[in-house]
């Protein structure tokens, strides 16, 4: 699994603007291996239906990954015959591959894909790229799985493709309802970023990308679908199910053991332009608050049933401390995680250093209210100290937020890129300085980030060249 750190903070999602003419929008890739009799007859008709229907200008692009059969010299007289359609080789076999490597490549800001049996039906299409284009969602995605969907396949397909979507929701908590249909689209700016974490070159693919968007925390829209089932798929069932658990597997270890960069792939919060206007809001401050009360109630109740057996043994002094002692340092490790949105093991010694002299501002104020309660009665009773120390605690943690929100987290809202103005770019993470007198970067130049600060590493390809054609087939 990869651990290496993706390129950085992503930007608000915003409508796409309008493209230069000739410039393509969206960009469909049809992944094909030995598909010499299906090709022709699955591209012609995408082509027609974009042509009829679809009101951007488009580009359906053939990644013919390692065929051995004619399916090259299929791709080449269709590239031949329509100005839309793009076609390239890849040496090695693999329907990730492919798509990682034709998408990375791609200068259309919306990326989309589907299999070369058009088993679902093309008017899914502009609803699948809608919320794409309008900046509403990160990646889309066609479901069978779906109550309003109409599926027509036998049942094994239908057990299988049921019994996966169960085992996904089980074991990493996925919430989309169909990983494996071949029907998905991404917005480019949202792949340059995430593609460099997954791993997985085959079927799991498309499983592995969900999976961490989702994690991430970026909106994945679910189209439903009419599909009919291929009876000629060659798909071997087993094989992929057992490749699948496998990358199940894998990734449910990598995410358990937080060795993926996530939090690279966050949004910024209230990523509408309109509340990008509202000034003086504290960034998160809303999801913030909610993880701090859910993990202080848990700290709370923690801390109460550590007093109330540290009591049995103890003076109250002495098992206020103790109670307080571990229950704080359990808090600060809950906040860091759940909270601020922190992972990782960097800066943890000093988070908990820090958050060891805000437990000693709570230890001051819970052991000052059981000194005020002595003072006032010699022996209270077990539930009067119980009530006063609930109340102190109330106190200590309004007064914890504010510490670890301004203090002991505070670098995590400092690393963060603030907005800017429309038309300038974010400031780089590199070590160079942008050069003022450059012109801003085109938001979707193929290898730049939406925002211009950065270049993906991967190798662009190129496109079989026209003169290869076989010399005896037709123009």
């Amino acid at each position: 699994m990869r651990t290496d750190s993706s390129p950085g903070t992503l930007p608000a999602r915003e409508h796409l603007p309008a493209a230069p003419a000739g410039s393509p929008v969206l960009d469909v890739v049809v992944p094909v291996y030995n598909e010499e009799r299906d090709l022709q007859p699955c591209v012609l008709r995408l082509h027609e239906h974009l042509e009829r229907t679809f009101p951007y200008p488009f580009r359906i692009t053939i990644a013919d990954n390692a065929s051995t059969d004619a399916t090259p010299q299929v791709a080449r007289r269709l590239e031949a015959r329509i100005a839309s359609v793009r076609s390239f080789r890849l040496e090695q076999k693999g329907r990730g591959r492919a798509l990682h490597a034709v998408w990375s490549a791609s200068d259309a800001p919306v990326l989309a894909y589907m299999d070369v049996d058009l088993s679902t039906d093309l008017n899914a299409l502009l609803p699948l790229v809608a919320p794409l284009i309008s900046g509403h969602s990160d990646l889309a995605i066609g479901s069978r799985l779906a109550r309003s969907a109409r599926v027509v396949r036998g049942p094994k397909r239908e057990f299988v493709s049921r019994s996966y979507n169960l085992i996904l929701r089980g074991s990493l908590q996925a919430r989309f309802s169909d990983a494996q249909c071949g029907f998905k689209a991404i917005r480019r700016d949202v792949a340059q970023v995430l593609l460099p974490l997954v791993e997985d070159t085959g079927w799991f693919f498309d499983t592995e990308m969900l999976v961490l968007a989702e994690r991430a925390g970026l909106r994945i829209h679910e189209v439903p679908v009419d599909w009919v089932e291929d009876p000629d798929s060659t798909v071997h069932i087993v094989r992929t199910a057992t490749e699948d658990l496998k990358g199940v597997w894998r990734v449910g270890k990598a995410l358990a053991t937080g060795s993926l960069p996530l939090d690279r792939l966050t949004r910024p919060f209230g990523d509408d332009p309109r509340d990008r206007e509202i000034m003086d809001v504290p960034k998160g401050l809303a999801r913030q608050l909610v993880g701090f009360c859910v993990v202080g109630g848990l700290s709370t109740l923690f801390y109460l049933l550590l007093y109330s057996g540290f009591r049995l043994f103890t003076g109250s002094q002495a098992a206020n401390a103790l109670a307080l002692l571990i229950s704080a340092v359990a808090n600060t490790a809950a906040n860091r995680r759940l909270t601020f949105g922190v992972r990782g093991r960097g800066g943890a010694v000093r988070h908990q250093a820090q958050g060891l002299v805000v437990f000693g501002i709570g230890l001051a104020l819970t052991s000052g209210s059981l000194v005020a309660l002595n003072t006032a009665n010699a022996h209270p009773a077990h539930s009067t100290e119980l009530a006063v120390l609930v109340a102190a605690n109330l106190a200590a943690t309004v007064l914890r937020f504010l510490l670890l929100r301004i203090w002991v987290f505070s670098d995590r809202e400092a690393d963060r890129p603030g907005p800017t103005a429309p038309g300038v770019p974010a400031p780089s993470h590199g070590t160079h300085a942008p050069d003022p007198a450059m012109p801003p970067a085109s938001p979707f130049r193929v290898g730049d980030a939406a925002d211009g600060t950065w270049r993906d590493a991967t190798p662009r390809l190129d496109p079989v060249r026209r003169h290869d054609t076989d010399p005896g087939e037709t123009r």
